[in-house]
């Protein structure tokens, strides 16, 4: 089983005219929004610093987008993002749009082997909003010492309880049970303090790292999962999976299409990182599953699948 990739990929560019954005646009998050369908963009102008902010596009058909505003819609504010904000993820839950982000202290230019040790490193961050002009930030959720990115949350609860992935890059070794930065899988009450974590899926032996995608998209036969895996030989690599949960016990993996997309085009292959395919937003239209990813850190892309392709699979055995 394989995505489709849209021919006017890539469907965001990075745009010269506009200092925040002249360089990259990628990895963004997704929304349904007044029957438009927002992109939530991560924008650099300068690669000497490499600082982040959120742009915003917006389109009707998902595949033509239109951007709607010549400067940030979001940037490091408080002290948590000031170095900058990365790859949004868009939840929807009941009337808010909640978007988990990657916050740094300090620009990513500037991190050294001693600001690790001094634990000034990523984390992932909460904010919401229900019109996406007025922004309220939730502050860090992820534990504290974490090394923490891919943070997606589950548009509803489930027995009681929001759940997340999540995956924390140092919790590794004997006392975290893993040995490579894993998916870790965690419950909350409030959507901003996270417990009783536990290990989802581990890296292969070929493997450098694994990480959550796109938030959950809720099915009848399924909550759709799309993750990434980094392969480290023949050469680094990230490629995407694309998992089927159970929808009232979603640590059941029903099924498992790795790799449904892989680094192939020269905008995959060529960018600010080569050879990258990253996932980070899905939604369901006109019977198929669009899933937006970044291609090699430069720009903004499209693939898809129909939804009765995935349906079928899951009866293969």
């Amino acid at each position: 089983m394989k995505l489709e990739r849209v021919k006017e990929n890539p469907i965001l560019k990075p745009k010269k005219e506009n200092w925040w954005e002249s360089e990259a646009v990628f990895n963004p998050g997704v929304t349904l929004f007044k029957g438009k369908i927002l992109l939530l963009y991560r924008a650099i102008g300068e690669h000497l610093h490499y600082i982040s902010r959120f742009g915003l596009a917006e389109s009707g058909d998902g595949i033509h987008f239109e951007r709607k505003s010549k400067s940030p819609i979001l940037m490091g504010e408080k002290p948590w993002e000031m170095g900058a904000i990365e790859d949004p993820r868009i939840t929807k839950i009941g009337e808010d749009y909640y978007i988990s982000y990657v916050c740094l202290e300090i620009p990513p230019r500037f991190k050294s082997s001693s600001d690790y040790k001094r634990k000034i490193f990523p984390r992932t961050a909460l904010t919401k909003t229900r019109d996406f002009k007025n922004f309220e930030r939730l502050g860090i959720i992820t534990p504290p010492g974490a090394d923490d990115r891919d943070v997606v949350i589950f548009p509803r609860k489930i027995k009681g309880k929001y759940l997340m992935f999540h995956r924390p890059y140092n919790w590794v070794g004997k006392e975290y049970g893993v040995k490579k930065p894993s998916i870790w899988l965690a419950e909350s009450k409030d959507l901003i303090h996270w417990g009783n974590h536990r290990v989802f899926l581990e890296p292969r032996e070929n493997e450098i790292k694994v990480g959550a995608g796109a938030p959950p998209v809720e099915t009848g036969f399924g909550w759709i999962f799309v993750y990434h895996r980094v392969e480290e030989k023949p050469e680094k690599c990230y490629k995407a999976g694309l998992m089927i949960l159970d929808k009232e016990n979603p640590e059941k993996i029903l099924a498992d299409f790795y790799p449904v997309l892989t680094p192939e085009t020269d905008y995959e292959k060529e960018g600010d990182i080569s050879n990258v395919v990253f996932p980070t937003g899905a939604l369901i239209k006109d019977g198929k599953l669009f899933v937006y990813y970044g291609g090699g850190d430069k720009v903004c892309c499209l693939a898809s699948i129909k939804l009765e392709e995935i349906k079928k699979s899951l009866k293969k055995p």
